[in-house]
């Protein structure tokens, strides 16, 4: 019997994940994705398996009693049991047979990962557009509202995520933070980013500068203004930490400074959206040649 040839389908939006079989003491698949996957229980796997939702390389679907065979894969789908409903949506700003453009709000995360799986964007876009090859060109976080740009087809996708890596592609971020009357702007601010080794939050430190990011006031209102960002690097949290290196932290920042993080950041607050929008993404389209502007039509709160 011979092997998938392409990839799994999708189920209600959400692509499988895939794991690789090493050589090992178990007896069935369902013993390895026991012990493999401790945090997912052992009843949970059961119904996933009851369900369909983990198959084989030949694509037929794995029961209780399949045996284990190394040098294989397998797939599998995840879900979860109670997942919080995310009260706001994206809004499709342009599609054609290449690109999807979305204007994503705060708070959806854009992929798949830990404790959201249905609520993201791009599992929401798959089940609307229901188009299951749809790919994020690049991600922005969960606190970050604005523009997303995903990939439609598999065959032209590399000429996009090439603008990317080559960094051809125009982007402009705005910004409400504390006013500072003594910087001299526009600045470009150059730094050295790393990820702290006690937190998954990033940190500035010595060294060759890897992240840039050029800044300028737009409009100031009293002790606020509203800020034009503009990164040349793409760091983890770039727009973040810079901003709070130069002591004008983003608005309802939780993570930046760390001395200002609060002690429940992981408890959603509605009510107080990260003042950071993806506003602008400019290129020349790789495939048409034409060139593509796109602005995000959400607004910051000040």
């Amino acid at each position: 019997m011979s092997t998938l040839k392409s990839a799994p389908p999708t189920k209600s939006g959400v692509g499988p994940s895939t794991v690789s079989l090493p050589v090992g003491p178990w007896a069935t698949v369902a013993e390895f994705l026991i012990e493999r996957f401790p945090n997912v229980s052992r009843a949970e796997w059961d119904a996933r398996i009851e369900c369909g939702d983990v198959i084989d390389a030949h694509g037929q679907a794995v029961t209780p009693r399949t045996v284990y065979q190394p040098h294989t894969k397998i797939h599998y789908y995840r879900h979860l049991a109670a997942e919080t409903v995310i009260p706001f949506a994206a809004n499709i700003l342009f599609q054609d047979e290449f690109l999807v453009v979305a204007d994503k709000p705060h708070f959806l995360p854009v992929m798949p990962a830990g404790r959201y799986v249905q609520e993201t964007l791009l599992v929401r876009l798959k089940r609307t557009l229901d188009v299951d090859t749809l790919v994020p060109l690049h991600r922005i976080d969960r606190d970050t509202a604005g523009l997303v740009l995903f990939s439609v087809q598999q065959f032209t996708r590399d000429h996009y995520a090439a603008m990317f890596r080559e960094r051809t592609v125009t982007k402009r971020y705005e910004a409400i933070a504390g006013w500072r009357a003594d910087l001299q702007l526009p600045l470009l601010h150059r730094s050295r980013l790393v990820e702290s080794e006690s937190s998954m939050l990033m940190t500035e430190t010595a060294g060759a500068p890897n992240a840039e990011t050029a800044i300028a006031a737009l409009e100031v209102r009293g002790a606020y203004a509203r800020y034009a960002l503009s990164p040349v690097t793409g760091k983890k949290h770039q727009l973040r930490v810079h901003m709070a290196s130069l002591g004008i932290p983003i608005q309802n920042d939780r993570l930046y400074p760390r001395a200002a993080a609060h002690a429940d950041r992981e408890t959603t607050r509605y009510d107080e959206p990260l003042q950071l929008l993806a506003k602008s993404l400019s290129f020349i389209d790789p495939i048409s040649g034409h060139e593509r502007n796109f602005e995000s039509r959400l607004t910051l709160l000040w």
